[in-house]
């Protein structure tokens, strides 16, 4: 805790208003990667591009966000946590702004991956600002409001980006995202105080640019590969590259006094298990945020507005169930309610498996609800979770690390799945279509059903719409298997922590911790 907090505390009302500004600011990261999502078709209309391209578009996002949060962190610690937030969200907000005018695809992407660098700032900065406005379990209480603004802008993203989409078009989608900031702005100036770590030594630069190129070359080429062949040298160079500089950055980060990346957190068991649970929602939840919109706008025909509906079954219960899952750990173990939440997702995923593309908004309502209530219940425990497994005075280091392996893990898993719904549509394609068919299949993934259609030789009857349906069903059962394995998995590891946090650390775990 900073010296800065100790001496002087402030009054509730004011601290109230600083967790307001930095739950906009957070309300704002959702809005930011959902509504792209469901504008993907309407910006393909307007600014074309090739599947690539257009998959940038979330992924430029999310990978600048994911893979910065560490640096912004300890650059906050250092610099001064205030003044980060307050130019990491002028930053934001000047790209979203200018995403609205963008003239081409590649400035689109290029602005979303400036977009990203603002708002890791901003969030990373924040949260470590309102970590000295609290403490003991007012802090975890504040913590989890904070994640309640997360499952505010899941929730009403998709539909509030369909109706704006619907009346407006997709530029409009921005001006949400701007009108937040600049509220967060005006509120967080004047109450937010500069506080820094006077035992900070600065950014680990060599981490930070080993991880980022890392995390940068992999989707790169994993995005690319569906495209052109995973043994082509522009696809195996990259992700042979990001390889070896995961492999240097764990060199670097233990050979480095002040690591941007504490390694020997990892000697807990449990700290382990979180990490897994955090990066659950991903695969689980988070691509289904963004491949669903693009299934129900650009293969299944529904407009913006009818497809925002539709997600608010998959995202609704975020407003209610974190809180609810608090109340469960009264009478449950954290890790019961986790992997039950867990099962419940699976059972949605199975669920939807079995809905093929087409299906009514009444069928498939009830598995997109099952999905979100499960994914809700471990949602509203993981921050706590985070910092109950290690040691009081690592937890700043222990959530920077929670944070980044959830955010960054979004990144990661939305490459892959993307890719891995590319390949097995590509594989129920008929081989008919020779080397066309990865591009159809790409096409396909990101829905445009238009552009795939003309790419089929004239007077061949393919149903490319029932063979997407198949790969889009195959994958969920992929997504069922692996989400069956990590309730398993965050059961056993997280059996015997509970939730007090002055009591989490397992006999094991003290014994590591004492090495």
């Amino acid at each position: 805790m900073d010296k800065t907090f100790q001496d002087s505390r402030r009054g509730l009302p004011t601290r109230l208003i600083v967790l307001f500004a930095i739950c906009c600011s957070s309300a704002v990261m959702p809005l930011t990667f959902t509504g792209p999502a469901v504008a993907i078709p309407a910006i393909s209309r307007t600014l074309g591009g090739d599947p690539v391209a257009l998959n940038w578009v979330t992924n430029a996002f999310m990978l600048t966000f994911g893979s910065t949060l560490m640096a912004f962190g300890a650059l906050a610690d250092f610099f001064g946590r205030k003044r980060i937030y307050v130019l990491g969200l002028v930053a934001f907000t000047v790209f979203s702004a200018a995403l609205a005018f963008a003239p081409n695809i590649i400035v689109l992407d290029c602005l979303r991956a400036l977009q990203g660098l603002g708002a890791a700032a901003a969030f990373s900065a924040g949260m470590a600002s309102l970590a000295q406005e609290f403490e003991g379990t007012a802090q975890m209480r504040a913590f989890s409001v904070v994640g309640a603004s997360f499952g505010v802008g899941l929730a009403f993203g998709p539909i509030a980006s369909g109706a704006m989409i619907d009346a407006l078009g997709w530029p409009s989608i921005f001006g949400l995202v701007v009108a937040l900031a600049l509220l967060a702005l005006s509120i967080g100036i004047p109450f937010l105080r500069e506080t820094r770590n006077p035992d900070a030594a600065g950014l680990d630069w060599m981490g930070a640019i080993t991880f980022t190129l890392a995390l940068t070359l992999f989707t790169y080429g994993v995005l690319r590969g569906p495209a052109i062949g995973w043994s082509d040298l522009t696809v195996a160079g990259p992700l042979i590259g990001s390889a070896l500089l995961m492999i240097g950055f764990y060199f670097v980060e233990r050979s480095t006094k002040h690591p941007m990346l504490d390694l020997t957190l990892f000697r807990y068991p449990r700290f382990v298990g979180v990490q897994l649970l955090a990066a659950a929602p991903a695969y689980a939840f988070v691509v289904l945020l963004v491949l669903l919109p693009v299934r129900f706008v650009g293969i299944e025909g529904m407009n913006e507005i009818a497809a925002g509906q539709l997600m608010m079954a998959l995202s609704g219960p975020l407003l209610v169930l974190p809180i609810a899952a608090g109340v469960l750990t009264r009478w449950l173990a954290p890790a019961t309610v986790c992997s039950g939440g867990l099962l419940v997702s699976a059972a949605g995923l199975f669920w939807l498996s079995q809905t093929p593309v087409g299906s009514s908004p009444s069928v498939l309502t009830i598995p997109l609800l099952m999905i979100g209530v499960g994914i809700s219940l471990p949602w509203g425990l993981m921050d706590g979770l985070a910092v109950s497994v290690v040691p009081k005075e690592r937890a700043g280091m222990a959530t920077g690390i929670f944070s980044t392996t959830r955010v960054a893990g979004e990144g990661v898993a939305l490459a892959i799945v993307t890719a891995v719904l590319s390949a097995l549509t590509k594989s129920h394609l008929p081989s008919a279509l020779g080397p066309s068919s990865a591009e159809i299949a790409q096409r396909l993934v990101t829905g445009d059903l238009a552009g795939a259609q003309t790419l089929v030789p004239p007077g061949t009857s393919i149903g490319l719409v029932l063979d997407y349906s198949d790969a889009f069903s195959s994958l969920l059962w992929i997504l069922t298997v692996i989400t069956l394995i990590t309730a398993t998995v965050v059961l056993v590891s997280l059996r015997n922590v509970t939730s007090d946090p002055d009591n989490a650390l397992g006999e094991e775990d003290v014994e590591i911790s004492s090495i």
